[in-house]
């Protein structure tokens, strides 16, 4: 019961997202936006500025890396066996591969860990959001009708402000640059609010995700992947790495998450079975609710 009260406030603002879509109907690109432009880019200077730099920075960006090229390995085998299409086998990889870890990873992570593990987790976050913006905005275009590029990709990384903001953050923590109190404060404030706003854009999204008529061996596929293999591989690769046990428990727990939202966004923006992409990010939300408890209690919460 303990467990699933970690959970609940993360649910519970899911829910007010979801209820105050169903009612009022929100302009969710307009919130998604000022949340990913105007706040988070906050939450992530504060973090790179506050936490010194240490091997953890390197050790969570190879397990990502390795989390990723492993997912991606298994995914693309997966759907050869399956023979699905081009289309559907880039759907598969955006599902599987790119895990929920900022608007719902991030909170479960503080309510179970406390905030040195949400710092550990904010940091995974933005790399996250650096493959994903990258590298998942190339498979959802070359499996999708509306043709892109690396070169579109790479302009879509070079418009995140969340990426300079960590960058400054670190650079003044490097070279021990001390912002004003006042300063910090009013940073403090607009970081502390893009947690629950991107929560409440989840919740949100959520609500406009239907039944579709789609391949459902290819969204059980994917949502064994994404919530059983990943947490899985997850704990194998780190069996390798030197990294303390609560970094272990945040890596394991954010690869443990259901399938990004995001995903969705690119999977409508090309055209690559957006149907597959949202039902599959809306079934595995559902199962974490059965699912994150189990992870919590195997790393020890």
């Amino acid at each position: 019961m303990s467990l699933l009260l970690i959970i609940f406030p993360v649910f519970f603002i899911f829910a007010i997202g979801f209820i105050g879509q169903k009612l009022i109907g929100f302009d969710i690109k307009s919130i998604s936006t000022a949340a990913l432009y105007l706040m988070s880019p906050f939450l992530a200077f504060r973090t790179f500025y506050s936490n010194p730099l240490t091997w953890d920075y390197f050790y969570i960006i190879l397990f990502s890396l390795l989390l990723s090229f492993i997912l991606f390995v298994i995914i693309w085998i997966i759907a050869k066996v399956m023979k699905a299409t081009r289309s559907e086998r880039s759907a598969m990889i955006l599902g599987g591969v790119f895990m929920n870890s900022g608007n719902y990873g991030a909170p479960v992570v503080l309510f179970a860990l406390g905030s040195i593990g949400f710092d550990y987790a904010v940091i995974m976050m933005v790399f996250q959001s650096l493959l994903m913006n990258s590298f998942g905005i190339f498979f959802a275009s070359i499996g999708g009708s509306e043709k892109a590029t690396w070169r579109d990709a790479l302009q879509r990384v070079v418009r995140m402000p969340l990426i300079y903001a960590a960058a400054l953050g670190l650079f003044f923590q490097v070279f021990h640059l001390t912002l004003p109190s006042s300063l910090m404060e009013g940073i403090s404030l607009i970081a502390d609010a893009s947690i629950p706003t991107v929560m409440l854009v989840l919740g949100m999204q959520l609500a406009v995700m239907a039944r579709k008529k789609v391949n459902y061996c290819y969204v059980t596929a994917v949502s064994i992947i994404r919530m059983v293999a990943s947490p899985i591989i997850a704990l194998l690769i780190l069996l390798f790495l030197p990294v303390n046990d609560l970094l272990k428990s945040v890596l394991i727990i954010q690869a443990a998450m259901p399938a990004a939202a995001n995903t969705t966004i690119f999977a409508l923006q090309f055209n690559t079975e957006p149907d597959l992409v949202s039902f599959t990010t809306f079934i595995t939300t559902l199962t974490s609710i059965i699912t994150i408890p189990i992870v919590l209690f195997l790393v020890g919460v």
